[in-house]
């Protein structure tokens, strides 16, 4: 199947879940690390306009092929080193990764003076696992406070990545333990409107669990190529 045909059922079961579970809203990420500029193009002409990235040198190189397209919404998805905050600062409308105080301090402190406050995600380490970034729900609030200090960020909300289990019960373990942490932050904070979790094979629960953004990749453009 092309990308088109691929979005429009993706889309389709975007909606189909969404008003099983009385959701509104939910956004679809679409998770272009790895693929060329032609895919893009692809997804781009079917109408998607928001696209998740996980290497920065990777996808600077995408956005800037892509500049005169304004409407275009990037989002940095992958755990970023200090090194690389300036790059991530300056080209990214979004990053759903931050962990660390230091990193959204420099990414404030580097944000251009000309473009709008950085989107910023707190990525949650739900399922408490050694491999993953994240910080634990009871940094949360803490970090949430002194990123709603920075001038050059704006804070929207949470990011997640559970731990793959194949039954949506276990699933749902985790994600609706991140909807108690967004719904926390909801009322500690204003402008709280972004819940990003769920992927392909955790949609559905996400979405039940107040997912307000899904992160597809493999399902829109195809399998990886790590080579």
């Amino acid at each position: 199947m092309s990308i088109s045909a691929n979005l429009m059922q993706i889309h389709q079961k975007i909606q189909q879940i969404s008003s099983e579970y009385q959701r509104e809203n939910v956004r679809l990420l679409a998770v272009s690390k790895t693929k060329p500029v032609t895919a893009i193009q692809e997804a781009i002409e079917a109408g998607q306009l928001a696209f998740g990235e996980n290497y920065v040198q990777e996808a600077v190189e995408k956005i800037e092929f892509f500049a005169n397209r304004s409407e275009l919404e990037w989002h940095f998805i992958g755990p970023l080193q200090s090194n690389k905050t300036k790059l991530v600062a300056t080209h990214f409308d979004w990053i759903q990764t931050v962990d660390r105080l230091k990193i959204a301090e420099r990414l404030n402190e580097q944000r251009p003076a000309d473009k709008a406050p950085l989107n910023v995600l707190i990525q949650i380490n739900i399922s408490d696992e050694n491999s993953k970034s994240g910080i634990q729900p009871e940094e949360m609030l803490p970090l949430a406070q002194a990123i709603s200090q920075l001038p050059n960020l704006k804070l929207r909300g949470l990011m997640a990545i559970p731990k793959p289990e194949s039954e949506p019960e276990q699933q749902k373990i985790a994600l609706r333990k991140m909807q108690q942490l967004f719904n926390r932050l909801q009322t500690e904070f204003d402008g709280i409107d972004t819940l990003s979790m769920g992927m392909s094979d955790d949609m559905v629960a996400a979405i039940e669990c107040g997912s307000t953004m899904v992160r597809i990749g493999t399902a829109i453009f195809g399998e990886r190529d790590y080579s």
